[in-house]
């Protein structure tokens, strides 16, 4: 009962009143939904945390839906790292069917995906994987099954694969794209942690931080500050939609989502 009556409150008066540590990741989801990495961004200078939590322009979104803005998202951090291994195994030529066996005996032990079963709705997948070269950590297949348990998007230093089949899957993917990778993990990388800090694109990232990304890359924001910056970049973004709203209205562009009033 006392978390539904937080969701009934104002958006600044639930900033105001609310420890950031009793706030739910559904009560955070609501406070950023529809809010930009620019008002993010802005609101964060506006309670002294300038410069903080802006990743490096190079991960960008892999996609980009100038429609409806799928390409975009909000959710809470779900941290993974993925190193490059220090084992020495070269196979050579060996029958197809020992390839096999020793390719899935290491995604099982050395670089699986036991997190799958702690995901949650409104995740997003947080990946440190910078330094393992030309790997293809993220593909097609595993992160529809991320989507199918409820993360909303992936965020990666690097290594994701099959890009055609996840830009026509709609997965928001936000990654450093040159250093996208081709071969699959096993004898390539394993998995060192997940649900630790992480750091991609300069940016450090905890496990339940909130992250936003658009068009204008990604932005965390730290967890306990998380309702302060909330309510101060509401107040930003409403100023701006004011203005541009105006501006429609002067120049004759029909309104658009962009530019109403959020009820």
């Amino acid at each position: 009962m006392k978390y539904l009556i937080l969701l009934l409150l104002p958006l600044n008066l639930l900033a105001q009143t609310q420890p950031t540590n009793e706030v739910t990741d559904e009560q955070l989801l609501k406070l950023y939904e529809g809010l930009r990495v620019a008002d993010v961004s802005d609101g964060m200078d506006m309670v002294g945390l300038m410069d903080v939590g802006l990743m490096d322009p190079e991960i960008a979104p892999l996609w980009k839906d100038i429609n409806d803005f799928k390409h975009q998202l909000v959710g809470i951090a779900f941290t993974v790292r993925y190193v490059p291994t220090q084992r020495q195994e070269n196979l050579g030529q060996v029958p197809r069917e020992e390839y096999k066996k020793w390719r899935d005996q290491w995604y099982t032990n050395l670089s699986g995906e036991p997190f799958i079963e702690d995901l949650r709705p409104g995740h997003v997948i947080v990946i440190d994987n910078a330094d393992d070269g030309d790997t293809g950590t993220v593909g097609s297949n595993n992160s529809m099954i991320w989507k199918r348990q409820g993360a909303v998007g992936i965020i990666a230093a690097g290594g994701v694969r099959d890009t055609d089949e996840i830009i026509k899957q709609e997965i928001p993917v936000y990654m450093d794209y040159l250093k996208r990778g081709r071969g699959i993990r096993p004898g390539r990388n394993e998995l060192e942690s997940y649900n630790e800090p992480v750091v991609v694109g300069g940016a450090y990232i905890r496990p339940g931080d909130v992250i936003v990304a658009d068009g204008d890359g990604v932005i965390v924001v730290p967890r306990e500050q998380a309702l302060t910056v909330a309510d101060a970049a509401r107040e930003e973004k409403n100023i701006d939609m004011a203005a541009r709203r105006k501006l429609y209205e002067e120049l004759g562009i029909p309104v658009d989502f962009t530019v109403e009033e959020q009820k």
